[in-house]
Protein backbone atom coordinates (compact mmCIF):
# COMPACT_ATOMS: atom_id res chain seq x y z
CA UNK A 1 0.00 0.00 0.00
CA UNK A 2 1.49 3.38 -0.96
CA UNK A 3 1.32 6.61 1.05
CA UNK A 4 -1.63 7.93 -0.93
CA UNK A 5 -3.75 4.83 -0.32
CA UNK A 6 -2.79 4.86 3.35
CA UNK A 7 -3.86 8.48 3.75
CA UNK A 8 -7.20 7.88 2.04
CA UNK A 9 -7.87 4.67 3.95
CA UNK A 10 -7.06 6.31 7.26
CA UNK A 11 -9.23 9.31 6.49
CA UNK A 12 -12.24 7.13 5.66
CA UNK A 13 -11.62 4.92 8.66
CA UNK A 14 -11.15 7.66 11.24
CA UNK A 15 -13.83 10.14 10.18
CA UNK A 16 -16.70 7.88 9.30
CA UNK A 17 -20.10 9.00 10.49
CA UNK A 18 -20.31 8.22 14.21
CA UNK A 19 -24.06 7.95 13.97
CA UNK A 20 -23.69 4.72 11.99
CA UNK A 21 -21.79 2.81 14.68
CA UNK A 22 -23.12 -0.62 15.53
CA UNK A 23 -24.34 -1.49 19.00
CA UNK A 24 -21.11 -3.37 19.74
CA UNK A 25 -19.11 -0.28 18.83
CA UNK A 26 -21.24 1.84 21.14
CA UNK A 27 -20.60 -0.56 24.00
CA UNK A 28 -16.90 -0.56 23.24
CA UNK A 29 -16.88 3.25 23.17
CA UNK A 30 -18.31 3.39 26.70
CA UNK A 31 -15.62 1.05 27.97
CA UNK A 32 -12.84 3.12 26.39
CA UNK A 33 -13.31 6.02 28.81
CA UNK A 34 -10.63 5.00 31.35
CA UNK A 35 -9.67 7.18 34.31
CA UNK A 36 -6.16 7.69 32.93
CA UNK A 37 -7.58 8.90 29.64
CA UNK A 38 -9.93 11.34 31.36
CA UNK A 39 -7.22 12.65 33.71
CA UNK A 40 -4.76 13.09 30.83
CA UNK A 41 -7.34 15.10 28.88
CA UNK A 42 -8.35 17.28 31.84
CA UNK A 43 -4.84 17.95 33.15
CA UNK A 44 -3.45 18.50 29.66
CA UNK A 45 -6.22 20.92 28.73
CA UNK A 46 -6.14 22.78 32.08
CA UNK A 47 -2.46 23.62 31.68
CA UNK A 48 -2.71 24.32 27.95
CA UNK A 49 -5.93 25.33 26.17
CA UNK A 50 -7.38 26.78 29.40
CA UNK A 51 -4.51 29.27 29.48
CA UNK A 52 -5.09 30.17 25.85
CA UNK A 53 -8.75 30.97 26.54
CA UNK A 54 -7.88 32.80 29.76
CA UNK A 55 -5.43 35.06 27.95
CA UNK A 56 -8.01 35.88 25.27
CA UNK A 57 -10.34 37.46 27.82
CA UNK A 58 -8.07 38.56 30.68
CA UNK A 59 -7.00 41.80 28.97
CA UNK A 60 -10.61 42.93 28.54
CA UNK A 61 -11.66 44.00 32.05
CA UNK A 62 -8.48 45.86 33.13
CA UNK A 63 -8.19 47.78 29.83
CA UNK A 64 -8.78 51.29 31.33
CA UNK A 65 -6.36 50.63 34.20
CA UNK A 66 -3.64 49.30 31.91
CA UNK A 67 -4.07 52.25 29.55
CA UNK A 68 -3.78 54.60 32.54
CA UNK A 69 -0.61 52.74 33.55
CA UNK A 70 0.78 53.25 30.04
CA UNK A 71 -0.09 56.96 30.15
CA UNK A 72 1.49 57.47 33.60
CA UNK A 73 4.64 55.64 32.57
CA UNK A 74 4.89 57.64 29.35
CA UNK A 75 4.36 60.93 31.23
CA UNK A 76 7.03 60.03 33.79
CA UNK A 77 9.56 59.22 31.08
CA UNK A 78 8.82 61.98 28.55
CA UNK A 79 7.22 64.73 30.61
CA UNK A 80 3.93 64.81 28.70
CA UNK A 81 0.86 62.55 28.28
CA UNK A 82 0.85 59.95 25.56
CA UNK A 83 -0.82 60.84 22.25
CA UNK A 84 -4.23 59.08 21.92
CA UNK A 85 -3.27 57.47 18.60
CA UNK A 86 0.00 56.23 20.08
CA UNK A 87 -1.90 54.81 23.04
CA UNK A 88 -4.32 53.01 20.73
CA UNK A 89 -1.41 51.58 18.75
CA UNK A 90 0.44 50.56 21.92
CA UNK A 91 -2.65 48.85 23.29
CA UNK A 92 -3.33 47.08 20.00
CA UNK A 93 0.24 45.78 20.01
CA UNK A 94 -0.21 44.57 23.61
CA UNK A 95 -3.29 42.60 22.61
CA UNK A 96 -2.12 41.32 19.23
CA UNK A 97 1.48 40.44 20.10
CA UNK A 98 -0.03 37.42 21.85
CA UNK A 99 -0.70 36.08 18.36
CA UNK A 100 2.86 36.75 17.15
CA UNK A 101 4.13 34.73 20.11
CA UNK A 102 1.63 32.04 19.18
CA UNK A 103 3.04 31.86 15.66
CA UNK A 104 6.59 31.49 17.01
CA UNK A 105 5.40 28.76 19.38
CA UNK A 106 3.68 26.93 16.54
CA UNK A 107 6.88 26.91 14.49
CA UNK A 108 8.80 25.47 17.46
CA UNK A 109 6.43 22.54 18.04
CA UNK A 110 7.78 20.22 15.36
CA UNK A 111 11.38 20.69 16.51
CA UNK A 112 10.61 20.25 20.21
CA UNK A 113 8.08 17.44 19.78
CA UNK A 114 10.39 15.38 17.58
CA UNK A 115 12.99 15.04 20.34
CA UNK A 116 11.03 15.02 23.60
CA UNK A 117 7.55 13.85 22.56
CA UNK A 118 4.05 15.21 23.06
CA UNK A 119 3.82 14.90 26.83
CA UNK A 120 7.17 16.45 27.60
CA UNK A 121 6.51 19.26 25.13
CA UNK A 122 3.43 20.15 27.19
CA UNK A 123 5.48 19.95 30.40
CA UNK A 124 8.33 22.11 29.06
CA UNK A 125 5.77 24.61 27.81
CA UNK A 126 4.81 25.43 31.40
CA UNK A 127 8.14 27.22 31.74
CA UNK A 128 6.94 29.83 29.25
CA UNK A 129 3.68 30.28 31.18
CA UNK A 130 5.41 30.79 34.53
CA UNK A 131 7.95 33.23 33.05
CA UNK A 132 5.20 35.23 31.32
CA UNK A 133 3.07 35.35 34.48
CA UNK A 134 5.93 36.78 36.54
CA UNK A 135 6.74 39.43 33.93
CA UNK A 136 3.15 40.62 33.55
CA UNK A 137 2.29 40.51 37.25
CA UNK A 138 5.36 42.58 38.17
CA UNK A 139 5.07 45.15 35.37
CA UNK A 140 3.08 47.69 37.42
CA UNK A 141 5.41 47.53 40.40
CA UNK A 142 8.45 47.82 38.14
CA UNK A 143 6.89 50.73 36.22
CA UNK A 144 7.69 49.13 32.87
CA UNK A 145 4.84 48.46 30.44
CA UNK A 146 7.37 46.68 28.21
CA UNK A 147 7.29 43.80 30.70
CA UNK A 148 3.57 43.38 30.06
CA UNK A 149 4.09 43.37 26.29
CA UNK A 150 6.99 40.89 26.47
CA UNK A 151 4.94 38.74 28.86
CA UNK A 152 2.06 38.68 26.39
CA UNK A 153 4.46 37.60 23.65
CA UNK A 154 5.85 34.75 25.78
CA UNK A 155 2.34 33.74 26.77
CA UNK A 156 1.51 33.61 23.09
CA UNK A 157 4.43 31.20 22.58
CA UNK A 158 2.90 29.04 25.29
CA UNK A 159 -0.45 29.12 23.50
CA UNK A 160 1.09 28.31 20.11
CA UNK A 161 2.86 25.26 21.48
CA UNK A 162 -0.15 24.16 23.52
CA UNK A 163 -2.69 24.38 20.68
CA UNK A 164 -0.50 22.17 18.50
CA UNK A 165 0.92 19.70 21.05
CA UNK A 166 -2.31 19.15 23.03
CA UNK A 167 -4.57 18.15 20.09
CA UNK A 168 -1.80 15.85 18.81
CA UNK A 169 -1.47 14.23 22.24
CA UNK A 170 -5.22 13.76 22.70
CA UNK A 171 -5.66 12.50 19.14
CA UNK A 172 -2.95 9.89 19.62
CA UNK A 173 -4.03 8.58 23.03
CA UNK A 174 -7.76 8.37 22.29
CA UNK A 175 -9.49 5.35 20.71
CA UNK A 176 -11.00 6.34 17.38
CA UNK A 177 -14.54 5.73 18.66
CA UNK A 178 -14.28 8.67 21.08
CA UNK A 179 -11.59 10.75 19.39
CA UNK A 180 -13.95 13.57 18.49
CA UNK A 181 -15.46 13.86 21.97
CA UNK A 182 -12.05 13.77 23.64
CA UNK A 183 -10.66 16.25 21.15
CA UNK A 184 -13.48 18.63 22.04
CA UNK A 185 -11.93 18.91 25.52
CA UNK A 186 -9.48 21.39 23.95
CA UNK A 187 -12.33 23.69 22.91
CA UNK A 188 -14.24 23.23 26.18
CA UNK A 189 -11.25 24.33 28.24
CA UNK A 190 -10.66 27.31 25.95
CA UNK A 191 -14.23 28.35 26.80
CA UNK A 192 -13.73 27.71 30.51
CA UNK A 193 -10.55 29.78 30.37
CA UNK A 194 -12.42 32.67 28.74
CA UNK A 195 -15.14 32.44 31.39
CA UNK A 196 -12.67 32.36 34.30
CA UNK A 197 -10.83 35.37 32.86
CA UNK A 198 -14.11 37.28 32.73
CA UNK A 199 -15.11 36.13 36.22
CA UNK A 200 -11.85 37.16 37.87
CA UNK A 201 -12.03 40.46 35.99
CA UNK A 202 -15.20 41.51 37.85
CA UNK A 203 -14.77 44.64 40.02
CA UNK A 204 -15.61 42.58 43.14
CA UNK A 205 -12.64 40.27 42.46
CA UNK A 206 -9.43 41.28 40.65
CA UNK A 207 -10.80 43.77 38.12
CA UNK A 208 -9.74 46.82 40.14
CA UNK A 209 -6.97 49.37 39.66
CA UNK A 210 -4.95 48.03 42.59
CA UNK A 211 -5.30 44.33 41.78
CA UNK A 212 -5.26 43.97 37.98
CA UNK A 213 -1.65 42.63 37.92
CA UNK A 214 -2.86 39.60 39.90
CA UNK A 215 -5.08 38.69 36.95
CA UNK A 216 -1.89 37.80 35.10
CA UNK A 217 -0.26 36.17 38.12
CA UNK A 218 -3.08 33.60 38.25
CA UNK A 219 -1.56 32.01 35.13
CA UNK A 220 0.99 30.14 37.26
CA UNK A 221 -1.72 27.99 38.90
CA UNK A 222 -2.71 25.85 35.85
CA UNK A 223 0.96 25.60 34.86
CA UNK A 224 1.95 24.26 38.27
CA UNK A 225 -1.00 21.83 38.34
CA UNK A 226 0.08 20.37 35.00
CA UNK A 227 3.71 20.19 36.10
CA UNK A 228 2.67 18.24 39.19
CA UNK A 229 0.25 15.85 37.45
CA UNK A 230 1.21 15.11 33.86
CA UNK A 231 4.56 13.36 34.64
CA UNK A 232 2.61 10.45 36.17
CA UNK A 233 0.78 9.75 32.87
CA UNK A 234 2.26 7.95 29.85
CA UNK A 235 3.58 9.43 26.64
CA UNK A 236 1.53 9.04 23.46
CA UNK A 237 1.70 5.33 22.51
CA UNK A 238 1.70 6.18 18.80
CA UNK A 239 4.68 8.48 19.29
CA UNK A 240 6.51 5.78 21.27
CA UNK A 241 5.86 3.13 18.65
CA UNK A 242 6.15 5.05 15.39
CA UNK A 243 8.89 7.53 16.22
CA UNK A 244 10.81 5.97 19.12
CA UNK A 245 10.24 2.31 18.14
CA UNK A 246 9.54 1.48 21.79
CA UNK A 247 7.01 -1.35 21.54
CA UNK A 248 7.09 -2.19 25.25
CA UNK A 249 6.49 1.43 26.23
CA UNK A 250 3.70 1.77 23.69
CA UNK A 251 2.00 -1.38 25.00
CA UNK A 252 2.14 -0.10 28.57
CA UNK A 253 0.79 3.30 27.49
CA UNK A 254 -2.10 1.67 25.59
CA UNK A 255 -2.91 -0.49 28.63
CA UNK A 256 -2.97 2.57 30.89
CA UNK A 257 -5.08 4.74 28.62
CA UNK A 258 -7.50 2.02 27.51
CA UNK A 259 -7.81 0.43 30.95
CA UNK A 260 -7.35 -3.14 29.74
CA UNK A 261 -4.57 -5.72 29.54
CA UNK A 262 -5.14 -6.98 25.99
CA UNK A 263 -4.14 -4.19 23.61
CA UNK A 264 -2.88 -6.45 20.82
CA UNK A 265 -5.45 -5.13 18.35
CA UNK A 266 -4.48 -1.51 18.95
CA UNK A 267 -0.80 -2.36 18.69
CA UNK A 268 -1.34 -4.24 15.46
CA UNK A 269 -3.21 -1.30 13.92
CA UNK A 270 -0.34 1.06 14.72
CA UNK A 271 2.28 -1.48 13.64
CA UNK A 272 0.50 -1.89 10.30
CA UNK A 273 0.78 1.84 9.78
CA UNK A 274 4.40 1.69 10.93
CA UNK A 275 5.27 -0.99 8.35
CA UNK A 276 3.83 1.14 5.56
CA UNK A 277 5.55 4.31 6.78
CA UNK A 278 8.86 2.66 7.68
CA UNK A 279 10.62 4.22 4.71
CA UNK A 280 8.79 7.54 5.01
CA UNK A 281 10.39 10.47 6.81
CA UNK A 282 8.58 13.25 8.64
CA UNK A 283 7.27 15.55 5.95
CA UNK A 284 8.29 19.19 5.98
CA UNK A 285 5.72 21.94 5.57
CA UNK A 286 6.67 22.48 1.92
CA UNK A 287 6.49 18.76 1.19
CA UNK A 288 3.05 18.54 2.73
CA UNK A 289 1.83 21.57 0.78
CA UNK A 290 3.10 20.01 -2.44
CA UNK A 291 1.76 16.49 -1.77
CA UNK A 292 -1.19 15.90 -4.16
CA UNK A 293 -2.71 13.05 -2.12
CA UNK A 294 -3.47 15.34 0.87
CA UNK A 295 -4.22 18.52 -1.06
CA UNK A 296 -7.91 18.70 -0.14
CA UNK A 297 -7.16 17.90 3.49
CA UNK A 298 -4.68 20.80 3.61
CA UNK A 299 -7.14 23.16 1.90
CA UNK A 300 -9.91 22.15 4.31
CA UNK A 301 -7.70 22.74 7.36
CA UNK A 302 -6.53 26.14 6.08
CA UNK A 303 -10.06 27.34 5.34
CA UNK A 304 -11.57 26.12 8.62
CA UNK A 305 -8.70 27.50 10.71
CA UNK A 306 -8.80 30.90 8.98
CA UNK A 307 -12.57 31.02 9.44
CA UNK A 308 -12.10 30.08 13.10
CA UNK A 309 -10.28 33.38 13.68
CA UNK A 310 -11.59 35.73 10.99
CA UNK A 311 -15.22 35.12 11.91
CA UNK A 312 -14.66 37.73 14.63
CA UNK A 313 -15.10 35.79 17.89
CA UNK A 314 -11.68 36.75 19.23
CA UNK A 315 -12.51 40.40 18.67
CA UNK A 316 -15.45 39.86 21.02
CA UNK A 317 -13.18 38.30 23.67
CA UNK A 318 -10.46 40.94 23.33
CA UNK A 319 -12.79 43.94 23.33
CA UNK A 320 -16.11 42.79 24.83
CA UNK A 321 -16.49 45.72 27.23
CA UNK A 322 -15.75 48.19 24.45
CA UNK A 323 -18.26 46.55 22.10
CA UNK A 324 -21.04 46.61 24.69
CA UNK A 325 -20.16 50.22 25.57
CA UNK A 326 -20.50 51.23 21.91
CA UNK A 327 -23.83 49.39 21.81
CA UNK A 328 -25.18 51.69 24.52
CA UNK A 329 -25.15 49.27 27.47
CA UNK A 330 -24.81 51.10 30.84
CA UNK A 331 -21.23 50.90 32.12
CA UNK A 332 -22.16 49.28 35.43
CA UNK A 333 -23.90 46.35 33.72
CA UNK A 334 -21.18 45.56 31.18
CA UNK A 335 -18.95 43.27 33.33
CA UNK A 336 -21.89 41.04 34.21
CA UNK A 337 -23.24 40.87 30.67
CA UNK A 338 -19.69 40.05 29.55
CA UNK A 339 -19.65 37.19 32.03
CA UNK A 340 -22.74 35.71 30.39
CA UNK A 341 -20.86 35.39 27.09
CA UNK A 342 -18.28 33.10 28.69
CA UNK A 343 -21.01 31.02 30.30
CA UNK A 344 -22.86 30.56 27.00
CA UNK A 345 -19.61 29.63 25.28
CA UNK A 346 -18.79 26.94 27.85
CA UNK A 347 -22.27 25.36 27.74
CA UNK A 348 -22.26 25.34 23.92
CA UNK A 349 -18.84 23.69 23.78
CA UNK A 350 -19.97 20.97 26.21
CA UNK A 351 -23.09 20.42 24.09
CA UNK A 352 -20.90 20.03 20.99
CA UNK A 353 -18.74 17.45 22.74
CA UNK A 354 -21.81 15.42 23.73
CA UNK A 355 -23.35 15.29 20.24
CA UNK A 356 -20.27 15.31 18.00
CA UNK A 357 -19.89 11.54 17.74
CA UNK A 358 -23.58 11.19 16.88
CA UNK A 359 -23.96 14.07 14.41
CA UNK A 360 -20.48 14.14 12.93
CA UNK A 361 -18.08 17.00 12.22
CA UNK A 362 -19.48 18.34 8.96
CA UNK A 363 -23.05 19.21 10.05
CA UNK A 364 -21.81 20.97 13.19
CA UNK A 365 -19.21 22.94 11.24
CA UNK A 366 -21.49 24.06 8.41
CA UNK A 367 -24.46 24.64 10.70
CA UNK A 368 -22.40 26.68 13.15
CA UNK A 369 -20.96 29.00 10.51
CA UNK A 370 -24.37 29.33 8.83
CA UNK A 371 -26.05 30.45 12.05
CA UNK A 372 -23.18 32.84 12.77
CA UNK A 373 -23.71 34.52 9.40
CA UNK A 374 -27.42 34.93 10.17
CA UNK A 375 -26.88 36.44 13.62
CA UNK A 376 -24.00 38.67 12.49
CA UNK A 377 -26.32 40.14 9.87
CA UNK A 378 -28.96 40.76 12.54
CA UNK A 379 -26.34 42.29 14.85
CA UNK A 380 -25.30 44.74 12.13
CA UNK A 381 -28.89 45.94 11.86
CA UNK A 382 -29.36 46.31 15.64
CA UNK A 383 -26.09 48.24 16.05
CA UNK A 384 -27.07 50.59 13.23
CA UNK A 385 -30.51 51.24 14.79
CA UNK A 386 -29.42 51.20 18.44
CA UNK A 387 -30.49 54.84 19.03
CA UNK A 388 -34.01 54.26 17.72
CA UNK A 389 -35.38 52.51 20.82
CA UNK A 390 -34.09 51.72 24.34
CA UNK A 391 -34.57 47.96 23.91
CA UNK A 392 -32.46 47.61 20.74
CA UNK A 393 -29.07 47.52 22.56
CA UNK A 394 -30.31 44.51 24.51
CA UNK A 395 -31.28 42.83 21.24
CA UNK A 396 -27.64 43.32 20.26
CA UNK A 397 -26.65 41.36 23.38
CA UNK A 398 -28.96 38.51 22.36
CA UNK A 399 -27.36 38.47 18.91
CA UNK A 400 -23.84 38.34 20.40
CA UNK A 401 -24.82 35.47 22.68
CA UNK A 402 -26.38 33.63 19.73
CA UNK A 403 -23.22 34.14 17.68
CA UNK A 404 -21.09 32.73 20.50
CA UNK A 405 -23.40 29.73 20.95
CA UNK A 406 -23.33 29.02 17.20
CA UNK A 407 -19.55 29.25 17.11
CA UNK A 408 -18.91 27.00 20.09
CA UNK A 409 -21.41 24.38 18.97
CA UNK A 410 -19.15 23.43 16.09
CA UNK A 411 -16.54 25.76 14.56
CA UNK A 412 -14.96 26.44 17.94
CA UNK A 413 -13.33 23.03 18.34
CA UNK A 414 -13.63 21.03 15.14
CA UNK A 415 -10.71 22.65 13.22
CA UNK A 416 -8.26 21.29 15.82
CA UNK A 417 -9.82 17.81 15.62
CA UNK A 418 -9.75 17.76 11.82
CA UNK A 419 -6.04 18.59 11.75
CA UNK A 420 -5.29 15.53 13.86
CA UNK A 421 -7.66 13.21 11.99
CA UNK A 422 -6.83 14.13 8.40
CA UNK A 423 -3.14 13.27 8.46
CA UNK A 424 -0.83 10.34 9.16
CA UNK A 425 1.94 10.30 11.78
CA UNK A 426 4.61 11.43 9.29
CA UNK A 427 2.40 14.32 8.12
CA UNK A 428 0.83 15.42 11.39
CA UNK A 429 3.55 17.76 12.81
CA UNK A 430 3.77 19.71 9.52
CA UNK A 431 -0.03 19.84 9.31
CA UNK A 432 -0.25 21.39 12.78
CA UNK A 433 2.39 23.95 11.80
CA UNK A 434 0.31 24.97 8.77
CA UNK A 435 -2.90 25.10 10.81
CA UNK A 436 -1.22 26.99 13.63
CA UNK A 437 0.38 29.51 11.28
CA UNK A 438 -2.97 30.32 9.68
CA UNK A 439 -4.62 30.45 13.10
CA UNK A 440 -2.14 32.86 14.68
CA UNK A 441 -1.70 35.17 11.68
CA UNK A 442 -5.48 35.56 11.51
CA UNK A 443 -5.58 36.12 15.27
CA UNK A 444 -2.92 38.82 14.97
CA UNK A 445 -4.80 40.61 12.20
CA UNK A 446 -8.01 40.68 14.25
CA UNK A 447 -6.33 41.83 17.46
CA UNK A 448 -4.28 44.57 15.79
CA UNK A 449 -6.81 46.02 13.38
CA UNK A 450 -10.09 45.79 15.30
CA UNK A 451 -9.59 48.89 17.55
CA UNK A 452 -8.86 51.05 14.49
CA UNK A 453 -11.80 49.58 12.58
CA UNK A 454 -14.01 50.22 15.60
CA UNK A 455 -12.93 53.88 15.72
CA UNK A 456 -13.28 54.46 11.98
CA UNK A 457 -16.54 52.59 11.42
CA UNK A 458 -18.96 55.08 13.09
CA UNK A 459 -17.50 58.04 11.17
CA UNK A 460 -17.57 56.13 7.91
CA UNK A 461 -21.15 55.02 8.49
CA UNK A 462 -22.29 58.56 9.31
CA UNK A 463 -20.61 59.83 6.15
CA UNK A 464 -22.18 57.07 4.07
CA UNK A 465 -25.67 57.72 5.42
CA UNK A 466 -25.40 61.49 4.93
CA UNK A 467 -23.60 61.68 1.60
CA UNK A 468 -24.17 58.30 -0.02
CA UNK A 469 -20.45 58.18 -0.82
CA UNK A 470 -18.09 55.28 -0.59
CA UNK A 471 -16.84 54.36 2.87
CA UNK A 472 -13.25 54.42 1.60
CA UNK A 473 -13.74 58.05 0.51
CA UNK A 474 -15.33 58.95 3.83
CA UNK A 475 -12.40 57.50 5.78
Amino acid sequence: MNARKLALASLIHDTSCPGELSESHRLRRKKNWSWSLVVAALVGAFGSSFLYGYNLSVVNAPTPYIKAFYNETWHRRHGHPIDPDTLTLLWSVTVSIFAIGGLVGTLLVKLIGKFIGRKYTLLANNGFAICAALLMACSLQAGAFEMLIVGRFIMGMDGGIALSALPMYLNEIAPKEIRGSLGQVTAIFICIGVFVGQLLGLPELLGKESTWPYLFGVIVVPALVQLASLPFLPESPRYLLLEKHDEAGAMKAFQTFLGKADVSQELEEVLAESRVQRNLHLLSVLELLRAPFVRWQVITVIITMASYQLCGLNAIWFYTNSIFGKAGIPQGKIPYITLSTGGIETLSAIFSGLVMERLGRRPLLIGGFGLMALFFGTLTVTLTLQDQAPWIPYLSIVCILAIIASFCSGPGGIPFILTGEFFQQSERPAAFIIAGTVNWLSNFAVGLLFPFIQELAPDAMDCLLKNGSLIAECV
